[in-house]
């Protein structure tokens, strides 16, 4: 049986626009999550009402809503306001590693504070309005802090647990101690999904060979990088994939250039996917010299064909070491 597939929430990147657009050109992915909402001060946050989660262009079945917050109270207005609109479930961030957000025991900061989590995971499931998962870190500091989190999670009826296999203080630096998530696994109520350094079909193969029973990979940075390789792991073949890939890209530019009235940030979150995508080109350095230095929709546009003109795609090419 495949396991499931999910595309990881990156902010600035995975919005509704992306998430459509994959999906109808590439595919292999079986549910996604938003990016995270925060700072939801009342039931009906201005914030709250947009294109990410209205119900219109998103599938409610497939996509969670995903909130970063330590304040129980707001994680119950969140997911008040998701239940009306028709999810199924929110995802609550405890992996966010970097420092603003951490500080703030919010994110992976949260992780080594076992007594907050119970409180706030307590407070929600006197009266769930959705299902709630969570996605987290190994601990924010070290990764022995999951063991003292292990009895807290297992309190209550999580609909899942999904892992990074990283240190907050770690950012994406190193690598994904899948050992470590190999001992704690079978810990936890029911399988924890896992996430981490997934780059390339073979690499998957080689973690379902040594986790059989992990039925749920999220995929993140290596999914950006080749965005054929969830339909890949799953067998699906493409014919031309240069061809493919900047239809792709045309089509979530110009989806992005009508939705903001041709605003130039459009170029600022084109750029952030470029940050990944450059390393499946055969020249990264040269592909990112090329996409920095665009200041509008015409250097951008020109960029791209020159690109797709001059480099080859070789695809998988994300890695550690260009961190």
């Amino acid at each position: 049986m495949q396991p499931t597939l999910s595309l990881g929430p990156f902010q600035g990147i995975t919005d509704h626009i992306f998430r459509n657009r994959f999906e109808e050109f590439f595919g292999g992915i079986d549910k996604c999550y938003t990016p995270f909402f925060t700072a939801i001060h009342k039931a009906d946050s201005k914030n709250l009402h947009g294109a990410e989660l209205d119900p219109k262009i998103n599938d409610t079945s497939r996509l969670i809503p995903q909130i970063l917050s330590n304040d129980a109270a707001e994680i119950m207005r969140f997911a008040d306001f998701c239940a009306k609109l028709g999810y199924e479930e929110i995802n609550l961030n405890m992996g966010c590693p970097f420092q603003r957000v951490a500080r703030k025991k919010r994110g992976s900061g949260i992780l080594p504070y076992p007594e907050l989590i119970d409180q706030i995971l307590a407070f929600y499931f006197e009266n769930p309005p959705l299902k709630l998962s969570l996605k987290c870190r190994l601990g924010y500091l070290e990764s022995y802090e999951i063991e003292n989190l292990i009895p807290v999670f297992n309190k209550f009826p999580l609909a899942e647990i999904i892992i990074h296999a990283r240190t907050g203080k770690q950012l994406y630096k190193g690598t994904a101690d899948q050992a470590a998530f190999i001992q704690i696994k079978n810990q936890f109520r029911e399988v924890p999904a896992y996430n981490g350094d997934i780059f390339r079909v073979s690499e998957f193969d080689n973690l379902r060979l040594h986790m059989p029973d992990v039925d749920h990979f999220m995929l993140g940075r290596g999914l950006l990088a080749d965005p054929f390789l969830a339909a890949e792991t799953k067998g699906t073949q493409f014919m031309d994939k240069k061809f493919h890939l900047e239809h792709f890209l045309t089509a979530v530019f110009n989806d992005r250039l009508r939705e903001t009235n041709y605003s130039l940030a459009t170029l600022g979150r084109m750029k952030e996917l470029w940050s990944y995508l450059r390393w499946s080109f055969d020249d990264p350095v040269n592909i990112w010299r090329l996409i920095k230095k665009t200041n509008s929709i015409e250097s951008y546009e020109a960029a791209i064909k020159s690109i797709f003109l001059e480099y080859e795609w070789k695809g998988s090419g994300f890695s550690n070491s260009r961190i």
